[in-house]
């Protein structure tokens, strides 16, 4: 998996090229004379009366224009085309703060859409503050990818909140977020208020030990989570020690990746004595965690006692499966 590399969560381009093309695009759909004469006007605007059909489109399509106008934000004609479907895909439109500004308002009173993908649009914390109210709201939205979106603290900490009273959602992606230590401590509260969330990806952040050991005494106390992807981190020393004291206590994960963290021998020793006694577990990466052959020793002592575990991918790639070990 790669991540994204995008500027400062900054918008380029005039305001008012903006604020004209989404005036034209809101005429347009009232039936406004002057839309005819605007030619120009930013591709999504041009194509964003396909697919609308009946009152209804009409209607859902006319408050998504006006946030636009409201918030100096370009229509997406994505969005218009997918409005009434099951999954909106909007990664990689580039929409930043204040598209997101203008998806909060029709998302929040949309009973369509379950799955949505805004992966990669430089929404930054701004735009993921905006988006968070209207998915505190929402009754279908149950799977988000808000990956490589710049959300840093501010964005985790709404994003959390949201989710902790929005017991729908079951999937969340933050992968690719800059996401430090500071940003543990919400994760941590929401893995201990969200029971109904099945599957995490905090993948290509930059979570340290100390996240380690806040975030091992809440998956510890988890009580729903069957998915987890932290890889990519920086989980070590006493933080990945904690990690997987939690993980030992867990009763409900059955799939983690926590690769490329740098567990060690330590953290390897400490996954060992988890797998003793955690009986939930169906598969685990520990690639590349920078385990010798000690750390692989109580490792395997750990698997010699698990009857659960199916498929291991060890620090070099290889990867062993079967009923159990």
């Amino acid at each position: 998996m790669g991540v994204t590399m995008r500027a400062p969560c900054k918008r380029s381009g005039e305001k008012e090229e903006q604020e004209e093309g989404v005036a034209a695009a809101a005429g347009r759909l009232a039936g406004a004379p002057e839309a005819e004469e605007c030619s120009d006007v930013d591709s999504d605007s041009d194509r964003e009366m396909e697919g609308i059909h009946g009152p209804g489109g009409l209607v859902k399509d006319t408050v998504y224009l006006r946030s636009c106008q409201a918030h100096s934000g370009v229509p997406a004609s994505c969005f218009l085309r997918q409005v009434s479907t099951p999954e909106l895909n909007l990664r990689h439109h580039g929409l930043g703060p204040q598209g997101a500004r203008a998806l909060a308002s029709p998302l929040t009173s949309n009973p369509y859409v379950k799955r949505l993908d805004l992966r990669d649009n430089g929404l930054c914390g701004a735009g993921v503050e905006a988006l968070a109210g209207a998915l505190s709201k929402s009754s279908t939205i149950c799977d988000v990818d808000l990956s490589e979106n710049q959300m840093g603290v501010v964005g985790v900490q709404a994003i959390c909140a949201a989710l902790t009273v929005n017991l729908t959602m079951q999937k969340v992606q933050l992968a690719g977020n800059s996401l430090e230590e500071h940003a543990a401590q919400y994760l941590a509260e929401l893995l201990l208020a969200h029971t109904g969330l099945k599957s995490l990806d905090l993948s290509y952040n930059q979570l340290t030990d100390h996240a380690g050991e806040i975030l091992g005494p809440a998956l510890a106390e988890n009580t729903g989570l069957t998915e987890l992807n932290i890889s990519w981190n920086h989980l070590r020393g006493p933080g990945a020690v904690a990690f997987a004291r939690g993980l030992e206590a867990n009763i409900f994960l059955r799939v983690l990746d926590i690769s490329y963290n740098g567990f060690g021998d330590p953290g390897a020793s400490a996954v060992g004595e988890a797998l003793k006694t955690n009986n939930v577990l169906e598969e685990l990466n520990m690639s590349n965690n920078r385990i010798s052959a000690v750390g692989a020793l109580s490792l395997g002592l750990g698997l010699r006692v698990n009857q659960t575990l199916r498929i291991l991918v060890a620090h070099q790639g290889y990867s062993v499966s079967g009923d159990n070990f």
